[in-house]
């Protein structure tokens, strides 16, 4: 991979990890339309980790005191009961089906399910699920009011993320907005439910990348461009969903993924 293919690919992974827009879809879309190489799984899940790094620096404070609830708890049955305990326990609790199953089918998520005609089909049929989602739900509970029964759900959404097109922050959106939870909200808890699995993933992955020089230097390149663009998109959607509703992505989705199943289908990109 060439240093100006990470620089795309990185400030990509960036911008797109943390939009409802799906990140593993455009690492696949955009080198498809510029006639590069496919990045593959492995690239993908490694700049993820600059996009985690984004994520902790972003929200620190956050989970400081939920690790040091969660921990607290684990002897003070008082501290158990406070909110950051209990998000401590949902957060593992709804890594469990993305764990389980990427494990099971991670031949299928490293290879097949990277087809484009795939990534266009869910990028549509999962935009129209943000769309419902944002429609029907009632918004009005905010993080604070998580239950099991939430977390559970939101957790089996995640795990829906590992085919490509479908977005772990569209999905775990789109159930948080069911479950009645404000719209800042659904993406607040979105994103401290990724970081276990984005840690995950990349730790996978970063088995089966290769090692040589070239791609290391051009990887980690594309990883710090991922941090910087990664930290802006979080603080950005907050501020959005804050005052408006999911559509711009909706529209945004459905028109990439037609776009991306009719050249697909025609041959012109591959």
């Amino acid at each position: 991979m060439s240093l100006l293919h990470a620089v795309v690919l990185g400030v990509v992974q960036g911008l797109t990890e943390f939009l409802p827009i799906s990140s593993s879809a455009h690492l696949r879309i955009v080198p498809a339309f510029l006639g590069w190489a496919d990045p593959g799984a492995p690239f993908t899940a490694v700049t993820q980790l600059g996009t985690l790094a984004a994520l902790l620096v972003y929200f620190r404070v956050d989970l400081w005191r939920i690790a040091r609830a969660w921990t607290g708890g684990l002897i003070n049955p008082a501290i158990r009961r406070t909110l950051e305990a209990r998000l401590g326990w949902y957060i593992g609790l709804g890594t469990i089906p993305i764990a389980v199953l990427g494990v099971m089918f991670r031949s299928e998520i490293e290879n097949g399910a990277r087809s484009l005609p795939l990534i266009g089909a869910t990028l549509v049929v999962f935009g129209l699920l943000l769309l419902a989602a944002d429609r029907l739900g009632h918004r009005r509970r905010g993080v604070g009011t998580l239950n099991t029964r939430d977390a559970v759900m939101i957790g089996i959404a995640q795990a829906a993320a590992l085919v490509p097109g479908v977005s772990r922050s569209g999905a775990t959106i789109s159930a948080g907005l069911l479950c009645g939870l404000e719209r800042a909200a659904a993406a607040r808890y979105s994103f401290l439910l990724s970081v276990p699995a984005v840690v995950l993933s990349g730790l996978f992955q970063l088995r089966t990348l290769n090692g040589s020089g070239a791609d290391l230097t051009a990887t980690v390149v594309a990883t710090l461009l991922a941090f910087v663009t990664g930290y802006a998109s979080i603080a950005l959607l907050l501020r959005f969903l804050a005052h408006h509703s999911t559509s711009p992505f909706v529209v945004y989705r459905v028109v990439v993924g037609l776009l991306v199943l009719s050249l697909a289908g025609a041959g012109v990109i591959t």
